[in-house]
Formats: structure tokens, sequence, C-alpha cells
């Protein structure tokens, strides 16, 4: 009867840390809303992947030979050795996103950018704590805001920290209505968080809307190649939406595909979340980095608002410019609701859609960017 005992006497303390990690985003998923959808297949994964002599990873057995497990065998298959999963949500997550806002106001665009400053900030101070470049960089891009971004650079990157990553990455996500609206007030006054900003959209005809995709998949092949697979997934995912004729197909993206897609990547990814490599020091410098990531993104949106405000005759409201992490649509109606709490009369929610939106695009193209850079600077 000893085998019935084995498995209960072979538990170690740091799988007893992952049962409360898994139990926690289970709660937060639950309880608190925060990413379910994510969160709590997550959690439920780094329950089963820290089970001793667990059978959803690969093991030897006596006599028997290789017993190959479904999560390592998905992780390795979705993930390792296609990145498969991340690129196939981006269909649906392209299919889901409105570009109008954008595009009638273009000069969004600017705070996608801008609101990326976190990323490169948080891989310097890694680089500093002793993080090699390659890990550095992985952590860094937890401030694109963007999951599935974060999973495929750390996995293209082989980085050892692909678990805390991604743990950072959405759980941070999920925490935008908590962090965000800390960071702006840190850095704005009450004046500034009262500007309006008049919408008055422009049209964008079917026309535009359809060109768009094409054109920023032509762009970011042209200027940063290795994000092609990023933002030609997430624009073609948009093209479905926009060309007018695929009604089914896109609706089946924004739903079906994304919806399995994620359920998949959670549980998956939950391979990289063994005690034995996520239980260490080096998992909570991550988790502080990841809030350093999200709150200077958040910094920089803010600043470069503010200083387009010294050229400009048209105020910009600041909280606008914090709008412009991949975070859709939880920062666009962190923004609004800030904006009405200032000034129940002001909303700046098509604003603030507008920046989202151009942060998806941003997010994508700056984990290209480290895609192309990071191999060239380690050689």
């Amino acid at each position: 009867m000893e085998f019935l005992y084995e498995g209960l006497f072979a538990i170690t303390w740091q799988q007893i840390v992952m049962y409360a990690v898994g139990a926690i985003l289970i709660w937060l998923a639950i309880k608190k809303d925060y990413e379910p959808a994510l969160l709590l297949p997550m959690g439920f994964g780094a329950i089963l992947v820290n089970l001793p002599f667990s059978g959803v990873l690969n093991q030897e057995i006596a006599n028997v030979g290789t017993a190959h497990g479904i999560i390592e065998w998905l992780f390795e298959v979705g993930i390792e050795a296609s990145e498969a999963m991340p690129l196939l949500l981006f269909i649906g997550i392209g299919a889901m996103i409105d570009f109008g806002p954008l595009l009638s106001n273009p000069k969004m665009f600017l705070f996608g950018a801008a609101s990326q400053f976190g990323i490169f900030v948080t891989i310097v101070v890694a680089v500093l704590l002793g993080f090699p470049l390659v890990d550095a960089a992985s952590i860094g891009i937890i401030g694109a805001a963007d999951g599935p971004t974060a999973i495929l650079v750390s996995q293209v990157l082989k980085s050892n920290y692909m678990g805390p990553i991604a743990v950072a990455a959405y759980s941070y996500m999920a925490l935008v209505p908590i962090v965000q609206p800390l960071a702006i007030r840190m850095v704005t006054t009450k004046k500034e968080r009262m500007i309006r900003m008049p919408y008055n959209p422009g049209n964008v005809t079917q026309q535009i809307r359809i060109l768009f995709p094409i054109i920023v998949t032509f762009i970011a092949g042209l200027v940063a190649p290795t994000s092609v697979a990023l933002v030609g997934f997430l624009m073609f995912g948009n093209l479905l939406r926009e060309c007018g004729v695929l009604g089914r197909l896109s609706e089946t993206a924004q739903n079906a595909l994304a919806n399995l897609i994620t359920l998949l990547l959670g549980i998956t990814i939950s391979f990289s979340m063994r005690a034995e490599a996520f239980v260490s020091l080096d998992t909570l410098l991550i988790m502080v980095l990841g809030l350093v990531a999200f709150v200077f993104d958040s910094i920089g949106g803010c600043m470069f608002a503010k200083l387009l405000n010294l050229f400009s005759k048209n105020k910009v409201n600041p909280m606008v410019g914090a709008a412009g992490i991949s975070a859709f649509p939880m920062s666009a109606r962190v923004i609004q609701k800030m904006g009405l709490q200032e000034d129940p009369s002001n909303h700046l929610l098509m604003h603030a859609i507008g920046a989202n939106v151009s942060g998806q695009i941003a997010s994508v193209l700056a984990g290209g960017m480290i895609l192309n850079l990071i191999p060239q600077l380690i050689k």
C-alpha cells in the first residue's frame, strides 16, 4: 500500500508554494473577475504540473518507457516549436479591434509609441540587477501590457523565466484599474486631469479600414521584419472584421477561436510554472519589474502628452496618453472613469480608445523590435 502515499510524501515545500500560487490565481479569476479566461486555467495548471509524478508531464516509467504528458506536449507543439498559440490568438484579438477611433484621429498613434517607454526602462533596470540581456529583454516586454507578446518574445529569446513573465504580464493586465490610476496621479495635476477634449471624428471609409491592416503589415515587414508574424496575424484578424464579406469567420475569430486558444494557452503556459523553476528570488524580482514596466508605461504616455501640450493649441488630457498601453479596452475604461471623477461631464472614452488600440499595434511592433535587436547585440 506504500504506493498510495508515495505522492504525498514526495511533495516539496516549493510545490506547496505553487499550490498557493495556483489557488490565488483561481481566486482572482473567480472572485475578482481578473482576466478569468487566462488566470483560471493558469492557476489550475500550476496545481496540475506540481503534483508529484504528474501525468500531465512527460516521465519515464519502469518497464513501460516514456509516458507523454498532455501539458508538456501542448507546450512543445503549441509554444516551444512553433509559437502557434500566441500567434493564433492575435487573429482573434485583431478581429475584436475597431481601429476607427484611431484612424479618425491619427495623432493617437503617438501615444501608443510613447506608452512603450516602460519596456525599455525595465530592460535597463533588469540588466543592472544582473539579469542576462536575453532575460532582461523578455522581462521588459511585460511592459507591452500584452500577454501573448510577452509569451512569444520570452519563448523566441529562450528566456529561463517564461512562467513568471506570463504570470506578471497577465496579473498586471488584470490590475490595470488599480495600478494605472496611481501612476497617472503621480505625474498629473487635477487641472490637467480636467482638460476637455471635444470629439469630432472624421469619416473613416470602408476602403481606409481595409487598406489600413494591409499597409501596417507592409510597414512592419520593412521596419521590423521579425515582427511580421505578430503584426501580420493581428492585422489579418482585423481584415476579417473590416472586409465585409467574412462576417461568420470574423465572429468565429472573435469568439470561438479566441476563447479556445486563450483557454489552451492559459493551461499550457503552466508548464513553465513548475516549482523548481518558479519558486525563487528571481521570480519576486520579475513581479516587481513587471510593476515597474506598467507604471513607467503610464508615466511615459502622460509625460508625452504634457510635452505635446507645450506646443499645441488644442490641449490633450494627459490621462489619454496613458491609455496608449496595450491593455484593451481596460485602460480606456479607466481613463473614462477617472475623467468623470474629476468632471462628471468630461467624456474621454473615444480619445482613450484611439490611444488604446494604437497601443495594440505599438506593443507588437515593440516585441518585434526586441526580437530583431537583441540577437544582434548578443552576437
